[in-house]
C-alpha cells in the first residue's frame, strides 16, 4: 500500500517542510529545505534520535517513471517525490 504525503512548503517555517514517514516500520523525519546556491529543494531523512540517514536533492519523478530517493538505505520501503502531483509516495 502506498502512502501519499502532500509536499506543501511554508516559506515562513523552519524548515519550510517537515513530515514523519514510516520506512521499514520505523518513524523517519523528513525535512525539506531550499538550497540557495543550487536553487533547488533538498530532502534530509533522519531517525528519531536525529541521526541523518540520507540527504540529497529532491528529484521529481514524472507520472510514468519512478526515481527513488534514498536508494539502498531502507530494506523494504521506498520513497519518491512525484513532481506532477506534488506528493511524496512511500511504500510499503
Amino acid at each position: 500500500m502506498t502512502t501519499f504525503v502532500a509536499f506543501l512548503p511554508n516559506a515562513s517555517a523552519t524548515p519550510p517542510f517537515q513530515a514523519v514517514f514510516t520506512l521499514d516500520g520505523a518513524s523517519v523525519i523528513g525535512s525539506v529545505a531550499w538550497n540557495i546556491a543550487s536553487q533547488r529543494w533538498y530532502l534530509t531523512l533522519a531517525n528519531q534520535s536525529g541521526a541523518v540517514l540520507w540527504n540529497g536533492a529532491l528529484v521529481g519523478s514524472p507520472l510514468d517513471t519512478d526515481i527513488l530517493l534514498a536508494c539502498g538505505v531502507f530494506e523494504t520501503s521506498t520513497i519518491l517525490y512525484r513532481a506532477d502531483t506534488g506528493n511524496f509516495e512511500v511504500t510499503p
